[in-house]
């Protein structure tokens, strides 16, 4: 595959990788199992439980492991067509899935601050009426 190409799929391929890590560990629907995972990751006695469990609590750690999966499911290779082509798609896929979670959250920390921006506007106002 063509590097051009290579790094097509290196961009493309990092957003449904952090797609799924951001909405696993952070939105709504997901919540209860946060939750759950967040206390088994803080009180299981087992080493290896607690460190599963926090897995699905850290959108980085978990990054890797959705990462391995979609590099296993599409047979993506970075720079070299062997083992060690997976190794570099692997991390640059997770590096690069990062960068888009810590875009995205920076976009949801600004529009949520001027919400409450605006609410606070808007009381002000109606005080004053």
């Amino acid at each position: 595959m063509p590097l051009r190409v290579q790094v097509l799929w290196l961009f493309v391929l990092a957003a449904p990788i952090a797609c799924v890590a951001w909405t696993i560990t952070h939105e709504e629907i997901f919540r209860e199992a946060h939750e759950f995972c967040l206390e088994r990751s803080k009180t299981c006695q087992n080493l290896v439980k607690r460190k599963f469990f926090y897995v699905f609590t850290c959108e980085y750690c978990l990054s890797h492991w959705i990462t391995f999966f979609f590099v296993v499911f599409t047979g993506y290779r970075l720079l070299l067509d062997d083992w060690r082509g997976v190794v570099i798609a692997v991390f640059a896929l997770v590096w690069m899935a990062n960068v888009y979670m810590s875009i995205f959250g920076r976009l949801r920390l600004g529009i949520k601050s001027e919400r409450t921006e605006i609410e606070l506007k808007e009381k002000v106002l109606e005080h004053h009426r």
